[in-house]
């Protein structure tokens, strides 16, 4: 089958041999793999994309791309040509819902670093997961992180340990990059065993290398592959 590529990758659709079509297999739905992620300037949004992707390669697997609320006010974004252009960018992508978090075997949290922390905006729509970890129903069920920053030293690993701790409150199995992922030793961007990342430079214009998407692509299988191994639900 083809993969459509997302709006902002030149050459439209590409084939590759390694996606399987999954709507008919074994006349089961296929597992949801959320993807909740916040981008101001659109390369958090890019790199999601290419963790779906990823997803997209594991029988069985879909990914379900969600966004949360801004909270950056509407005048600032509108006086930055920047900030307008990521917004528009990624404009049509629905805001995420307690049921994608319910339906979901597998979730992915994506968030650029604020002073090597968690964007308020990501980190909002995890505090409004009460209703979730009260009832147990996010236990067991496994999760994965990733970043993009401004510089290399810039939040790359910090960001990505300080997301887990949520994570952990909520029962959750956190996923990794694995060694056998050989972009992790040659990156001179982004990318960690803690999750994919990007450096995005100080104007927030560098481009998505090789070696960081392919790092997001094994991500998004990873993240698939053991949440049809943990098959919940």
């Amino acid at each position: 089958m083809e993969l459509t590529s997302a709006p902002w990758q030149a050459g439209g659709t590409r084939r590759s041999s390694t996606v399987v079509d999954r709507s008919m297999q074994g006349g089961r739905s296929p597992m949801k793999v959320l993807i909740c992620y916040y981008s101001t300037y659109g390369n958090v949004y890019k790199m999601a994309h290419l963790v779906a992707e990823g997803v997209r390669q594991v029988a069985g697997a879909e990914p379900v791309l969600r966004t949360v609320p801004e909270l950056i006010p509407r005048a600032v974004i509108e006086a930055r040509p920047d900030m307008k252009a990521g917004r528009d960018l990624q404009q049509d992508v629905p805001l995420v819902t307690v049921e994608d978090f319910r339906e979901a075997g597998a979730i992915a949290f994506v968030t650029p670093t604020r002073f090597g922390n968690v964007s308020s905006q990501l980190k909002n729509q995890i505090d409004q997961l009460t209703s979730l970890w009260l009832q147990g129903e996010l236990e067991g069920k496994p999760a994965g992180v990733f970043v993009s920053t401004g510089s290399l030293h810039g939040g790359q690993e910090t960001t990505l340990l300080t997301l887990m701790a949520p994570l952990l409150h909520l029962g959750m199995i956190l996923v990794g990059v694995p060694y056998s992922v050989q972009e992790l030793f040659t990156t001179q961007g982004g990318g960690s065993p803690y999750g994919p990342g990007h450096v995005a430079g100080d104007d927030n214009r560098r481009a998505i290398d090789g070696h960081e998407a392919a790092i997001c692509r094994a991500f998004g299988r990873r993240l698939a592959e053991v949440g049809l191994r943990l098959g919940k639900p």
